[in-house]
């Protein structure tokens, strides 16, 4: 009962942040259907000062890693048959959907640790130490990411791309969480 009690209010977040991470919802929920059962092998074996949150998202982070990294060794192959018709026409050209668009255009253009920082700090509404635990790395780390990657989608919104030159003695403030 405690494993349920822990671990089922999480699963609507472990789905968001899978799916954002792998861009694809079937392959993300897979991917949760593994971390839930890794979760309740291991139920016996974790730390119980630990947070469960915490080790849960470390559990996912860790699948989906190994995941993009078996995708980037395979390379991406979609059966023609398989692609639904509505995926190979444009969507209408309202402002909220060309936006979104744009916005997930530039979160998949970030490199993946930045993108999975921005994701549990921005949206799964981690603190800083929380992420820095799920994802095995210093709280320095996950606030230098944080930052270099919200430069970059912001950057890539305003139309510079993620590339783009600074103009010479440009000062650019930054807004912190």
């Amino acid at each position: 009962m405690e494993l349920i009690a822990a671990v089922e209010p999480l699963i609507p977040a472990l789905r968001r942040y899978a799916s954002a991470m792998l861009r694809n919802r079937d392959v993300a929920d897979d991917l949760v259907q593994d971390c839930l059962e890794r979760v309740i092998t291991h139920w016996g074996s974790r730390r119980h000062e630990e947070d469960t949150r915490q080790w849960v998202f470390a559990i996912a982070h860790n699948l989906i890693v190994n995941k993009l990294r078996q995708d980037a060794r395979r390379g991406l192959h979609i059966d023609l048959a398989d692609v639904e018709e509505s995926a190979l026409s444009a969507p209408a050209p309202q402002e909220h959907r060309v936006r979104h668009g744009e916005l997930m255009t530039a979160l998949a253009a970030l490199p993946e640790d930045q993108r999975s920082v921005i994701l549990l700090v921005s949206v799964e509404d981690l603190t800083y130490a929380e992420a820095a635990k799920a994802l095995s790395i210093p709280i320095g780390t996950v606030m230098s990411r944080l930052a270099r990657g919200r430069e970059r989608l912001q950057r890539a919104l305003e139309g510079e791309g993620v590339h783009a030159a600074r103009p010479q003695g440009e000062v650019f403030l930054r807004r912190a969480k």
